[in-house]
């Protein structure tokens, strides 16, 4: 062996090494608590109680499927809370949104409402103090889920954590009081919320009132429990004191004045959703609803141990149709197996078609190349596929041209499944390998042929605009060939390679899809 394998060997296995020397405080002290339930003492209680047309067992549904209205939704219930405020989330970002976000918890907890926040680690990077200094208020408690060691570099043990620091809780929820709840595909961020002028993730929400909402408390309250959900105060060397909590009360009224002034806080101020569910004057959808998560116990089993995976109780659904399923996942990577269960479908006579990203709006390009190795074969199948075209549309950037918020660039992030225009998935769950198998998720399964069809109809209506239609045809010396066909600017265009994509992006992705790493996307 030369000098240089011999170097480059003993770095990677130091580097092994030290991932193997992170190390995680004592989590046994940590004390359980557990969901407010105002019940029909509270005002969201009495609503849900006194609403028309309320029937027993359903909940009253509002889907949220902008990103301005999305925020509005969780403003309002954070200004409603009476008792508490419970959150799940993959990533809070440091920015404009997330900012007036966490101000809304803030000023709760102001008031006296107790307010519990479940971070995964994946997004805190630096930020433990900031956080704990949060974590300081006398009503705010706030836990990392899966957290990396303190000790070691955490991009290592990402890279050589496999089976323990890849995986992560992809959850997302917004409990309040114990009665209503926001669950869906948004993390908290400018791109989530119509916010970012460079992206505009398409995302999509429900929130929920009624019976689910409480399915979701005791959910939260697994995970909160878990030993895997450590204090941000047990991660932290640092001593922090009275002081620091009344510095971070007089830096949130500065911050929050800063933005007051901004463009999305006005829109925010004058957006009818925020009046309506103010007023109570909101077209309510009744329904049963049926909560599906993933237990938190998913992460420490192994990866092939299906028992504790939430896609079991989503099968029956998906198998179980007749007409139609519509599938929109911003992360497509069905596997062998998945491509045989929509072949089957389709040899049922069931119409299925797919919403995914295009590389050229995706934005994470290896899990496209975990995609393509599949296409062709589902369009061999029948199955109808169509990839969201990143321009934005035309209004949006005459919107931008006047100087309001636009968007550069279209990226989808809804995560939902339609069957037969009757039952309607909206969550956190890709399908993907990653989602599947590796994370926790969770989501929601309405039966309502009135949501269902709205997300059904809205489809139909624009999905050969906003995407670019893939067909495989037979090229001049026999060999299959997909084509793109879709709309630039209004007008008709056809693409013969990965459409609005560069070359190096192209070539890459080429490169990537020969890598053995399937089950990590």
């Amino acid at each position: 062996m030369s000098q240089v394998s011999f170097s480059r060997l003993l770095c990677l296995l130091l580097l092994f090494l030290l991932a193997g020397c992170a190390e995680l405080p004592d989590n046994s002290q940590r004390q359980p608590s557990y969901c407010c339930d105002k019940g029909d003492a509270g005002y969201l209680g009495r609503a849900w109680r006194e609403a028309p047309g309320r029937k027993p067992g359903e909940s009253e549904l509002l889907l949220l499927d902008n990103g301005l209205d999305a925020f509005v939704a969780r403003a309002v219930l954070a200004r409603l809370a009476e008792s508490s405020i419970d959150t799940q989330y993959y990533m809070i970002h440091g920015d404009h949104v997330g900012s007036l976000f966490v101000y809304e918890l803030w000023k709760a907890a102001q008031r006296g409402v107790r307010v519990r926040i479940l971070l995964d680690d994946i997004d805190e990077g630096d930020r433990d103090l900031a956080i704990a200094r949060f974590d300081l208020h006398p009503n705010i408690q706030v836990r990392v889920f899966n957290p990396f060691g303190r000790n070691v570099g955490r991009i290592w043990q990402y890279v050589t954590g496999f089976g323990r620091q890849t995986r992560r809780a992809h959850n997302k929820s917004f409990i309040v009081d114990g009665q209503a709840t926001i669950l869906g595909g948004r993390n908290i961020g400018d791109e989530y919320f119509s916010r970012d002028p460079e992206l505009e993730f398409q995302d999509l929400d429900v929130l929920a009132l009624g019976p689910v909402a409480k399915d979701v408390c005791r959910s939260f309250d697994d995970y909160w429990n878990s030993p895997l959900s450590y204090p941000i105060s047990a991660l932290i060397d640092e001593e922090l004191h009275e002081t620091d909590l009344q510095s971070l009360n007089a830096e949130w009224e500065k911050r929050y004045a800063q933005m007051s002034d901004s463009v999305y806080l006005a829109r925010l101020k004058d957006s009818p959703l925020s009046r309506d569910l103010s007023h109570r004057n909101v077209d309510w959808v009744w329904a049963p609803v049926k909560l599906v998560v993933d237990p938190p116990e998913k992460l420490l089993y192994a990866v092939g141990d299906d028992q504790y995976q939430m896609i079991n109780e989503l099968w029956p659904y998906l198998a179980n149709a007749r007409r139609e399923l519509i599938i929109l996942s911003p992360y497509f990577v069905p596997g062998k197996e998945g491509v045989a269960f929509l072949r089957r479908l389709r040899e049922k006579g069931v119409r299925v078609r797919i919403l995914t990203n295009s590389l050229a709006s995706t934005d994470v390009s290896i899990v496209h190349a975990g995609y393509i190795r599949y296409r062709k074969a589902l369009l061999r199948a029948g199955v109808e596929i169509h990839e969201l075209n990143k321009l934005t549309s035309s209004e949006d950037r005459k919107e931008k041209a006047k100087g309001h918020l636009g968007h550069s660039k279209s990226s989808l992030h809804a995560k939902a499944f339609v069957v037969d225009r009757k039952n309607l998935f909206i969550g956190s769950l890709n399908l993907d390998q990653r989602s599947v198998s590796q994370n926790t998720e969770i989501g929601l399964v309405i039966d309502s042929p009135e949501l269902a069809g709205v997300i059904a109809s809205e489809y139909d209506k624009q999905v050969d605009t906003v995407a670019f239609r893939l067909e495989l045809t037979q090229s001049g010396s026999g060999t299959e060939q997909l084509i793109w066909h879709g709309y630039v600017n209004g007008k008709p265009v056809t693409y013969t390679t990965e459409p609005l994509a560069g070359f190096w992006r192209r070539l890459g992705i080429s490169l990537m899809r020969w890598l053995p790493i399937e089950s990590q996307i």
